[in-house]
């Protein structure tokens, strides 16, 4: 399929794109993420992904500390070259500056979260993880479907000494962690969405 004639790609600049350039490209479609200098589009999303993204958003909203926020669909600026936008992320009520926000600093980041999709999946499942770890944020947590419309939670913890994370756990029916927040998580609840 041919892109309209109207239709005008970014073209990139010798050395990339950058986090800030993402603010000033005009007419960029919603969830762009900015990886390696590259602009990264999104295709359509399944009906699994949306789901998982709400019951995500629906319990960690009930769990959160006050002096936490849950954030979805939003940028973290890792670096010059890398503004990701995790599915689902868990920031400092201090770093949320208002209404015209578009992305959160690293440092806010308490927990960054991806739902796996076809066409995301070496990124959610590699580089992703790879940047987040490199960028200090302590918590990842990557959410697939199991085949059958399931979710299955893999949560991982940066382990300091090796700035990679490490596999704390995987989780089929429910998520109970305390880490980085007391959260309890009924993982079969995406069948009633």
């Amino acid at each position: 399929m041919n892109a309209p004639a109207s239709m005008r790609w970014p073209v990139p600049p010798p050395d990339g794109f950058t986090a800030e350039d993402l603010d000033r490209l005009p007419d960029l479609p919603p969830h762009i993420e900015l990886i390696d200098g590259s602009l990264v589009f999104a295709s359509p999303q399944k009906a699994f992904h949306t789901l998982a993204l709400d019951l995500l958003v629906t319990a960690l909203r009930v769990s959160v500390p006050k002096h936490l926020r849950v954030r979805r669909e939003m940028s973290v600026v890792l670096d010059r070259r890398q503004r990701p936008e995790p599915d689902v992320m868990v920031v400092r009520a201090d770093a949320v500056t208002g209404g015209d926000q578009t992305a959160y600093p690293a440092d806010a980041v308490v927990l960054a979260i991806e739902v796996v999709s076809l066409d995301s999946e070496i990124r959610d499942r590699e580089r992703k993880p790879q940047l987040y770890a490199r960028a200090g944020i302590g918590h990842f947590w990557r959410v697939e479907d199991d085949g059958s419309g399931n979710a299955i939670v893999y949560i991982y913890e940066l382990d300091p000494a090796s700035n990679a994370y490490a596999l704390t756990g995987i989780f089929h029916d429910r998520v109970k962690v305390n880490v980085p927040f007391d959260i309890d998580l009924d993982l079969t609840e995406i069948r009633h969405l």
